[in-house]
């Protein structure tokens, strides 16, 4: 899952992008509306977490544009402005849920994947291929019955490769999916992550490098 989240608060901001990262998830961050609205045309997001008090472009006016240009990401609104008016004020605008600050981290990703569920681009709740099963909402996957011990990034690319259902997936594909936008594309990155994905997968191989593409499984 991609996640932008926008909020004006560069430590909290840092903050809940970290977090999101430790949960699987690749987190960019925009302190303004404007950087926000810049990275959502350069990128597919699975979900934006909108902070509502924002500099330049509001909160809302962001959300409000989003969703005239039917931009298909879920908007979780994250504010300190939680009564129920403000609720409710909020869904108006167009988002799909809103929590106020403070909050729980286990909460926001819960809230999150659940969006990214709803979302046109989001995945089924277990994807399964050849012998390979993912539960992608409690973060387990399994071969014929084993349990794989993957780590966030390797279970990120695994997703990607099971969703896109046997087409292949080039590497800067994997990296914009799985990695956020600071992400080099000239690093072996995601070479060696496939390399250690596939030595945890064991035999025989169901990953296929594809000559002068990338990957598919």
């Amino acid at each position: 899952m991609r996640v932008l989240v926008i909020e004006d608060e560069e430590e909290l901001a840092g903050m809940i992008a970290e977090g999101l990262r430790a949960a699987g998830m690749a987190a960019d961050v925009a302190l303004d509306g404007g950087r926000a609205m810049e990275m959502a045309a350069a990128a597919d997001y699975d979900v934006l977490v909108l902070d509502r008090d924002l500099p330049g472009i509001h909160g809302d006016a962001v959300c409000r544009m989003l969703g005239t240009t039917g931009y298909p990401a879920r908007i979780l609104m994250l504010t300190a402005a939680g009564s129920l008016s403000d609720i409710v004020d909020g869904l108006g605008q167009g988002a799909d849920d809103y929590l106020s600050k403070p909050f729980s981290y286990a909460e926001l990703i819960a809230r999150l994947r659940a969006l990214a569920r709803r979302g046109p681009s989001g995945t089924p709740t277990v994807l399964e291929r050849h012998d390979l099963r993912l539960d992608t909402v409690r973060r387990i996957a399994e071969r014929d019955g084993r349990l794989l011990r993957l780590t966030p990034k390797e279970l990120g690319v695994l997703e990607a490769l099971m969703s896109a259902d046997g087409a292949p997936l080039r590497a800067r594909d994997l990296l914009e999916m799985v990695w956020d936008c600071d992400a080099d594309p000239l690093s072996t990155t995601v070479k060696v992550t496939v390399h250690q994905l596939r030595r945890k997968l064991g035999d025989p191989p169901v990953i296929e490098t594809v000559p002068g593409f990338g990957y598919r499984l």
